[in-house]
């Protein structure tokens, strides 16, 4: 798990233009919240530019962000992030606060591994990914940076499913809970000439 540190400070505005108002000062408005069944939402602002650094890296959307609020941390997922569509700003950002007992939901990028040994790509066999990302349900601590895929026997014209995608001990594919139906395709082997077996 990669260690992200976000630097935070309280909000007392609310509202489009107090949220405005940060953004000109080059803030984001963020909320914080869940964890205890106490703890109210903390709105907050962090600083544009370094929090849009953060997000340039990949696994900063799959992995526990420590939020530093003063002289406390709390470990957070980023679970919304609106961006502006032209320029590099961040509009707002929602993090949820994790605890030791309660499982989160979180997407991870899967690698496809091995094709290369496979006898269709051998034969010059291609594989063509249609989901690079999985939303997982796990405790904190069992949180991993990716899932993977061995496409080492893959057949021409199969189609990988999510219950392909090997995930760890503690981990689960969050669709499949939902029955064999949300069972959707993740990506095919298909012959040289591009036509889906």
């Amino acid at each position: 798990m990669s260690n992200f540190k976000i630097e935070a400070v309280i909000r007392e505005d609310q509202g489009k233009g107090a949220s405005r108002r940060l953004r000109n000062e080059g803030l984001v408005p963020a909320v914080v919240y869940g964890g205890a069944k106490n703890k109210k939402p903390l709105s907050l602002s962090l600083i544009n530019k370094d929090f849009v650094k953060l997000t340039d890296n990949d696994s900063f959307f799959s992995s526990i962000i420590t939020l530093v609020v003063g002289d406390k941390e709390e470990q957070v997922i980023i679970k919304d992030l609106q961006r502006h569509p032209a320029k590099p700003l961040l509009l707002h950002a929602d993090f949820q606060r994790i605890t030791k007992s309660n499982k989160i939901s979180i997407k991870v990028p899967i690698t496809f591994e091995g094709f290369e040994k496979s006898a269709v790509a051998k034969s010059a066999g291609k594989f063509a990914v249609e989901a690079n990302v999985v939303e997982v349900l796990c405790l904190a601590d069992k949180l991993p940076e990716s899932v993977t895929v061995d496409l080492s026997t893959v057949e021409e014209g199969q189609v990988l499913h999510l219950s392909d995608i090997q995930v760890p001990a503690g981990v689960e594919v969050a669709a499949l809970r939902r029955g064999a139906d949300h069972n959707q395709s993740i990506g095919y082997v298909y012959s040289p000439r591009g036509a889906k077996a």
